[in-house]
């Protein structure tokens, strides 16, 4: 089966705000219980908003005057994005980045309708064909930029959720956009040496109800030329099934699926119906992506304040943070861990980077599900959940020994062993 890249959390700039608001030994102990692979779960992949999002202290890119000779490291990523970022890096220093931007520089825009030049808004517009070469150059700076920090880039999307162009930050980039912008930012990289890997579409199963974008990796995987540059799609929860994976799986084997983005908030979460929460995040996001080739999976926003702050106006007000920190006192004691950050822990801890998920046989008990993986250094990592009202009981066997592993009644395990 597939090779596992890893679990995490968006680190966004409104997560490093209220990670810098706490003091420095409360900041590095909730950092460590995260991001240690020896005192903490070991979360190894990280999506990074490249410029502004909705969770950022301002609308901004790495080049907002015209001309791309203008690139450089925007002051509100050295403010609040790399001090968090080197000190995760001191934690765990093999994390992983997948960065995502949420619009293109606004010189580089048009309108949506394909018409005019200097669409001159943070909301929507198109990407101008005339401007392909620049914002390749742009990614490619960017991803030497965060690298010579010593940040490691995975891979990044072109545009994070391309076929919603409502958000506060946001650019419409539809399958022919991407696929044409691919063919020049693709051989960007190649010249340039990168080995950060170029992943598609970075959006919802159901393609947001848009008929002629159904499918939208597929259409671009069938132009031999854009498709060599691509290691494959990503994908996010808010709109369609997580099944659509197995018909993207069937048609394009080759090309890898990961996971990128869910939301917890006001309209989904309930604080006293924690277990149902955790066990639907992790059958329909978790097991449903690893279970269909999935190689990792990254939640949203690491770090909220319990007042679901900082947000930007016209973004998102009623997410929730897989952590939650009181807005009156920034402190470890008054931080809530969410289902969210549970959804990463788990799997972080059985399942290494570079892990393999293998096969297993069996009988299987109705309501319970698993996972087995072998881990680089020859261990073996099993997640397994069990939705049923009874107690249960796996026993893995392999060649040398067999394991037994406890699964009570409405939980989830993840064990980890060396034969």
């Amino acid at each position: 089966y597939q090779t596992v890249d890893g679990f995490g959390l968006a680190v966004t700039q409104a997560s490093c705000y209220n990670l810098l608001k706490m003091n420095a030994e409360d900041r590095t102990r909730v950092l460590t219980e995260l991001f240690s692979p020896t005192e903490g779960a070991g979360s190894s992949l990280i999506r990074v908003c490249i410029g502004g999002s909705d969770f950022s202290m301002d609308e901004f890119t790495w080049c907002d005057t015209k001309g791309i000779e203008h690139f450089a490291v925007h002051r509100l990523d050295t403010e609040y994005l790399f001090p968090i970022l080197d000190e995760i890096y001191r934690i765990n220093p093999d994390v992983r980045i997948i960065g995502s931007p949420w619009s293109s520089p606004r010189w580089m825009k048009m309108d949506v309708s394909g018409k005019g030049n200097g669409f001159n808004s943070w909301t929507s517009g198109r990407l101008n064909p005339i401007y392909y070469a620049d914002y390749g150059t742009y990614f490619v700076k960017w991803v030497q930029e965060m690298q010579s920090r010593g940040y490691k880039v995975l891979a990044v999307t072109l545009q994070n959720e391309p076929l919603n162009h409502g958000n506060s930050m946001s650019l419409y980039m539809p399958w022919e956009d991407q696929r044409d912008f691919l063919k020049v930012v693709g051989p960007a990289f190649k010249a340039a040496g990168l080995d950060t890997q170029i992943i598609l579409f970075d959006h919802n199963y159901n393609y947001d109800g848009q008929g002629d974008q159904q499918r939208y990796p597929l259409k671009i995987y069938a132009d031999a030329e854009a498709s060599q540059y691509t290691a494959g799609s990503a994908w996010h929860n808010y709109g369609g099934s997580v099944s659509e994976l197995d018909y993207i799986h069937s048609q394009a084997p080759d090309k890898g699926i990961w996971f990128t983005e869910a939301s917890i908030g006001t309209w989904n979460y309930d604080y006293h119906k924690f277990a149902g929460q955790f066990q639907e995040d992790m059958r329909e996001i978790v097991f449903g992506t690893l279970s269909r080739y999935g190689k990792g999976v990254t939640l949203w926003n690491m770090m909220l304040d319990d007042e679901r702050k900082p947000y930007r106006p016209g973004g998102c007000s009623t997410c929730y943070g897989a952590l939650q920190v009181s807005h009156t006192n920034y402190s470890y004691a008054g931080t809530q861990r969410l289902s969210h950050w549970y959804d990463v822990a788990h799997p972080s801890v059985a399942i290494k980077p570079g892990a393999v998920r293998i096969g297993t046989e069996g009988y299987t008990a109705s309501g319970l599900s698993y996972l087995a993986f072998r881990n680089p250094d020859g261990s073996y990592g099993v997640l397994a959940m069990n939705e049923g009202g009874e107690d249960r009981q796996l026993v893995f066997a392999t060649d040398e020994h067999s394991v037994h592993v406890d699964v009570p009644a409405k939980s989830v395990v993840s064990a980890l062993w060396k034969d």
